[in-house]
């Protein structure tokens, strides 16, 4: 892509289900940087999580090049995930308090993805949804070693168990991938109420019948008509 452009469209909904909203999300489209992060830990602590983790990478400096900036990400993540740890054996008793991230950042027509949990990044790319990032979670790694099924994994009893998240584990290790961008390429960046209420077909769908400046709002109402037990966040981005 020779120009740095973009359309994008955001929100973030408690669901049908939830009375309390512990996800939130952060775009700098200004500099093709986004994320969502999604809460645990309950009231005064899963949104105090997520909000620690947007409003640290909405205030870091992002001009550096590429290898600079996921260095710099990383541990914007880290020092968030140690502020976590204190806030909670302050706040919270030391009970488990955290939040998945999911971030994107794009240089030309380079993107990077970074992320820790079950957030997701989806890419819509020539008619097809394809899921970018890769889940931290049991259910996942049981799926990886061959021990369940696919269709086993969709209503498994331990979908909700997560095996990496920023401050609910003593260490924090962040994924980090590198993919190509290309003209016309939508990215979707989700806390997992959204694919949750979803399946892959309907979003496929809700993809092919909208425009990007509706995607966040649809995908929202699209969960609420599926009764969304979890919140719903999402942020979609499209490389003109």
């Amino acid at each position: 892509m020779s120009t740095q452009s973009w359309l994008t469209s955001a929100t973030t909904h408690c669901g049908a289900v939830r009375k309390m909203n512990e996800d939130a999300l952060m775009c700098r489209t200004e500099d093709g940087f986004w994320a969502v992060a999604d809460g645990m830990g309950g009231h005064d602590a899963g949104e105090i999580a997520s909000e620690m983790i947007t409003t640290a990478l909405a205030t870091m400096d992002v001009d550096l090049d590429i290898p600079d900036l996921v260095d710099s990400i990383e541990d914007t993540l880290l020092a968030v995930h140690n502020e976590i740890r204190v806030y909670s054996r302050a706040n919270c008793e030391g009970r488990t308090m955290g939040s998945t991230v999911v971030a994107m950042f794009a240089r030309g027509n380079m993107g990077v993805c970074l992320w820790a949990g079950d957030s997701r990044l989806y890419r819509y790319r020539g008619g097809m949804l394809e899921q970018v990032s890769e889940d931290h979670s049991q259910v996942n790694e049981m799926l990886s070693r061959g021990l369940i099924t696919p269709e086993e994994a969709v209503n498994h009893p331990a979908s909700n168990v997560i095996t990496r998240a920023v401050g609910a584990t003593d260490a924090l290790y962040v994924d980090v991938l590198v993919f190509e961008m290309k003209q016309k390429d939508i990215y979707v960046l989700c806390s997992d109420g959204l694919y949750g209420a979803l399946s892959h077909d309907e979003m496929l769908s809700r993809l092919r019948l909208s425009s990007v400046e509706n995607y966040a709002d649809d995908f929202v109402s699209d969960s609420l008509k599926n009764e969304a037990r979890d919140n719903v966040t999402v942020v979609a981005v499209q490389a003109l």
